[in-house]
């Protein structure tokens, strides 16, 4: 599996998880956040690798037909992003700035703007 689709399988896990059922989060949780094995799984679960293999696959296509719709994850790395950008230009300034009083209230977003991150 694409290590890229893996962790954004596990983002929209952590975002829309709780909306599986509780069979379906626990074997994606097993597989791409503990990183058990189709295997490992089926043992644990008394169930066949067949069985893991095809609720992991309804599982997925339920966590990306909620980001299609609602795009929570798509916003939230925007949103990442504008941050970065933000924190950047906060940190020029605060360089290049020789008024304390600017340099103060700049420090001061950038520490709340990183907490968001």
């Amino acid at each position: 599996m694409e290590l890229e689709n893996s962790v954004n399988i596990s983002m929209l896990l952590e975002i829309y998880g709780k909306l599986l059922t509780e069979k379906q989060y626990d074997l994606l949780n097993d597989y791409y956040n503990n990183d058990l094995s189709l295997a490992e799984i089926a043992e644990n679960e008394q169930i066949t690798r067949q069985a893991v293999r095809d609720n992991l696959k309804k599982g997925e296509r339920k966590l990306f037909g909620w980001e299609e719709k609602l795009q929570i994850m798509k916003k939230n790395r925007m949103q990442e992003e504008q941050i970065a950008v933000i924190l950047s230009e906060i940190s020029t300034l605060t360089e290049n700035s020789t008024d304390t009083e600017i340099a103060k209230v700049l420090e001061d977003v950038k520490s709340k703007l990183n907490c968001l991150v």
